[in-house]
C-alpha cells in the first residue's frame, strides 16, 4: 500500500476547508480562548496582533475582553479566511489583513501584544518567522501562543489519524515539519523562541474536553472530523466511497464511548507559551 501524505496548504486548500467548517471549528476550539487571553494580561489599552486569525473568532473574543481603546489586528495567510473574518465583524477597531507574517515587515508602530491560537505551527522556516515576529513587538511587549501538546494527550486528533491510517496507510509524521503537533515538545519550542530573540519564555499546560464539531453525536462527530481535519477527506475520497464508509463506521464506534448527553467530548492538552521582548 502506498503511504499517503497529509497536506497543510493553508493559502489555498486547507484555508478554504477551514472556512467551509468555520462555525463548527470555532465552536470546538473556543474553550481555549479564555486561558489564552488571560495569559496576555490585557490590563491597559493596547495594540494586539493576532497571528493566524482564521475566521476571526478569537479576534472577536479579544475585543470583548481588551480594555476600551485597544485595537486588534488579525493576520492570516488564507485570503478566504480573512474575507470571512471581515464579513463577520462590524467593529472599526477590528482589522484583518491577508499576509504571510513569517516575512512581512511591519511598518507601523510596534504592537504591545502578539497572540495566536494554533496559528504558529506551520511556518516553513520557523526561526526566520519568529525572528521577524519579534520585530513586531515593542520593547516590553509580550506574547501568548497556544500550541497542541503530544498526540497521545490529544485523543480527539489521534483517533482520527489512527483510523485513516488503518484504512489507507499514512506516511509517518516528520519531526519538526509543519503540522498541528510540531511543538508537542514544548521545551524545544521554548528554545526556538529564545533563539529568535524573545526573553522570559515560559509555558504552562491547559487541559480540557473539546466538543468535536461543537456538539455532535458520535456519527456526526465522525463525519465532521473526517471532513474537516487535515486532508483526510480528500485522501479517503481518492481511495473510493467504500473506504470512506469504512473509516466513518470505525471512527463512529471509537467516538461513541465519549458521547454524553448527545455530545462527543474528548480530552485535549494545549501548551500556553508566553514571553516578552526586552
Amino acid at each position: 500500500m502506498n503511504q499517503k501524505k497529509i497536506q497543510y496548504d493553508w493559502p489555498s486548500g486547507r484555508g478554504d476547508k477551514w472556512c467551509e467548517h468555520l462555525v463548527c471549528m470555532e465552536a470546538m476550539l473556543q474553550a481555549v480562548d479564555t486561558p489564552l487571553i488571560e495569559a496576555l494580561s490585557l490590563d491597559t489599552p493596547c495594540r494586539v496582533a493576532e497571528i493566524g486569525c482564521g475566521g476571526g473568532g478569537t479576534t472577536q473574543a479579544l475585543r470583548a475582553q481588551a480594555p476600551k481603546g485597544s485595537v486588534i489586528h488579525g493576520f492570516d495567510i488564507s485570503k478566504t479566511l480573512v474575507e470571512a473574518a471581515r464579513a463577520r465583524t462590524q467593529y472599526d477597531d477590528l482589522l484583518f489583513e491577508h499576509a504571510d507574517v513569517s516575512t512581512k515587515r511591519h511598518s507601523q508602530a510596534p504592537y504591545d501584544r502578539l497572540v495566536s491560537r494554533f496559528g504558529v505551527m506551520f511556518f516553513k522556516e520557523p526561526l526566520v518567522a519568529f525572528s521577524n515576529l519579534r520585530t513586531w513587538l515593542r520593547e516590553g511587549g509580550t506574547f501568548a501562543f497556544a500550541v497542541w501538546g503530544a498526540p497521545s494527550e490529544n485523543v480527539w486528533a489521534k483517533m482520527v489519524r489512527d483510523v485513516v491510517d488503518e484504512v489507507l496507510g499514512l506516511a509517518p509524521s516528520v519531526p519538526d515539519s509543519p503540522g498541528p503537533f510540531r511543538y508537542a515538545d514544548v521545551d524545544a519550542f521554548v528554545s526556538l523562541l529564545e533563539e529568535a530573540g524573545f526573553s522570559d519564555v515560559t509555558h504552562r499546560s491547559w487541559r480540557g474536553a473539546l466538543p468535536v464539531g461543537g456538539g455532535f453525536v458520535a456519527e456526526e462527530a465522525a463525519r465532521f472530523a473526517l471532513s474537516s481535519f487535515s486532508s483526510f477527506r480528500e485522501l479517503l475520497d481518492d481511495a473510493g466511497a467504500d473506504v470512506y464508509a469504512r473509516a466513518h463506521h470505525t471512527l463512529t464506534e471509537r467516538f461513541a464511548p465519549y458521547e454524553r448527553d448527545g455530545i462527543v467530548r474528548i480530552d485535549a492538552l494545549v501548551h500556553l507559551v508566553t514571553g516578552a521582548v526586552s
